[in-house]
């Protein structure tokens, strides 16, 4: 048996409207919002009967996606947002940008905050990690040369 492909990550955000609008500024595509709720997806989740409102971000290469979910019910149970770059589990996504300094900039209007200082990694790479919406962490490279 051989992995395909890895097909979505998945967010669980308060604000679903803020989170798209964010990931729209950065640079996905809004692919589509739907309500997944009853017994059946309570099977697959474990979570029993669940009411969830989601919306599926691509990248423009089409070959990723973001998945994010506004839980309904049942009621979230825990935060992690703020949870620093060394906590265990979910940590970050990181997106490639052509230019990391002028994503900062239109992010900053998201009300984007930068967790350290944008750096170079050798002649490969400038990175740096942001926190988005909600205190999410998400990691920027920019390809150099």
């Amino acid at each position: 048996m051989v992995l395909k492909r890895m097909d979505n990550i998945g967010i669980v955000v308060e604000d679903l409207d803020v989170a798209i609008d964010f990931f729209r500024e950065l640079g996905l595509d809004l692919e589509g919002r739907a309500t997944i709720e009853g017994e059946w997806a309570g099977r697959v989740t474990g979570l029993g009967d669940q009411h969830v409102e989601i919306a599926m971000m691509r990248t423009p290469d089409g070959h990723s996606r973001l998945e994010l979910s506004r839980f309904i019910r049942p009621a979230v149970i825990a935060d992690h947002r703020n949870a620093p770059v060394n906590a265990l589990g979910y940590l970050r996504a990181m997106f490639t940008v052509d230019d990391i300094d002028d994503t900062l900039t239109r992010l900053h209007r998201c009300g984007v905050e930068l967790v350290g200082a944008v750096v170079r990694y050798q002649d490969v790479y400038k990175l740096c990690y942001i926190r988005g919406p909600e205190g999410l962490l998400i990691g920027l490279a920019e390809e150099l040369g």
